[in-house]
């Protein structure tokens, strides 16, 4: 007779089944609760199955099934699931102090020679400050990930001012025009550019296979650049692009003429772009003669987004989609840059894909609220 016998509670017997359906668990911890709901004695209904038989269905060995019910009879579901906690203690290579010493030290200034802290120059520098006798580079990596810190890494970000009236001013402005209705006669559209580069392969790629993805050479050549300019109507599910050669003053409003021409029936266009030196009326005046300037100029209601401040522009959000499906490639002369950029945009356009923004004036008032002036009235 086998002496360790498992009677799972309803409750148990639940808990199992549900750990088994989930399919989310370690394999081991599923395997032990298969075991676990086939030793189940208020479920044989007459047959008992013996530990050899449950251990050819689950293709497990029988000594584990005997040691997994006694655990289960012994020490409970828990340890029979998961196992015992080990009981063994380890001797800790930094105590608080240390760490608080390792924390503020990769928050600091690296030395002399170094662009930023490494775990070795940390365990270097620790030893060398007399904090410890030895310390290892993985002692380190631990510390600083249980405390989420990454001092090798540095990440580009705008920084927008701390408070600012013209910022505030001007970031709600464009949320104001973000919030207005779909309409034909005066529709809102955002516009935005991008720089490419032109780079061409010096050998053909490999092409993917079976079991081998494909292959590029690293070497390239640099083959010049173009500019890619996106005019997006948010509400409409629309887009327009123009691949250019430069983004100089005169290639600015050629685009807006052309922004022009697509919207014949309007009254007058809402345009949002970036606070850039080309982004101004006086381009149209370089470019076209005074009287086409000065009739452009009033089909157009230009809204700036403010320094700092260019996520605010939808059309950097198309962009980034353009970038991320169609241009994330070497592609070495612009004819494919604007054949590849029509395809994408008509792509898009079929599917009518739209931006769904969520950011309004309300929520700029309680998530930004260091950026507004404090005024006491």
């Amino acid at each position: 007779m086998e002496k360790y016998t498992v009677t799972l509670s309803a409750e148990e017997a639940e808990q199992l089944q549900a750990l088994v359906a989930k399919g989310t668990h370690a394999a081991a911890k599923v395997v032990n609760a298969l075991i676990l709901l086939n030793c189940d004695e208020s479920q044989a209904r007459g047959r008992r199955r013996s530990s050899q038989e449950i251990a050819e269905v689950l293709q497990v060995s029988p000594r584990k099934i005997d040691r997994l019910k006694r655990r289960f009879v012994e020490d409970g579901l828990e340890v029979a699931l998961s196992g015992a906690p080990s009981q063994r203690e380890y001797e800790h290579k930094i105590d608080g102090e240390v760490e608080a010493h390792l924390i503020a030290l990769s928050c600091s200034v690296p030395p002399s020679g170094h662009a930023r802290w490494s775990l070795r120059l940390l365990a270097d520098q620790v030893v060398e400050l007399e904090l410890v006798e030895t310390l290892s580079h993985e002692t380190v990596r631990r510390a600083l990930k249980k405390n989420e810190l990454k001092p090798w890494r540095k990440v580009g970000w705008v920084i927008a001012p701390e408070a600012s009236a013209e910022f505030v001013a001007s970031m709600e402005r464009v949320l104001d025009v973000y919030k207005r209705p779909l309409d034909a006669r005066r529709p809102v559209v955002c516009m935005d550019e991008t720089p490419r580069q032109l780079i061409g392969q010096t050998r053909e790629p490999i092409a993917a296979a079976p079991g081998q993805p494909e292959r590029e050479d690293y070497e390239y050549r640099r083959l010049g650049t173009c500019n890619v300019f996106m005019a997006c109507e948010p509400l409409a599910g629309t887009r327009m692009t123009q691949v250019t050669e430069r983004r100089t003053k005169r290639d600015w409003a050629l685009f807006v003429e052309s922004i022009a021409a697509h919207y014949p029936e309007a009254e007058r266009i809402t345009l949002v772009m970036d606070n850039l030196n080309t982004h101004t009326p006086a381009a149209l005046y370089e470019t076209f003669r005074p009287a086409k300037a000065k009739a452009l100029w009033d089909r157009f209601e230009f809204v700036h987004t403010p320094k700092h401040g260019s996520w605010l522009n939808m059309a950097e959000i198309e962009i980034n989609v353009m970038v991320r499906q169609c241009l994330n490639r070497r592609i070495g002369d612009i004819e494919t840059v604007r054949r590849e950029v029509a395809a994408w945009q008509a792509h898009r356009d079929q599917r009518h894909a739209r931006i769904d923004w969520q950011f309004t004036t309300e929520t700029a008032r309680v998530k930004l609220r260091r950026l507004y002036p404090s005024i006491e009235v």
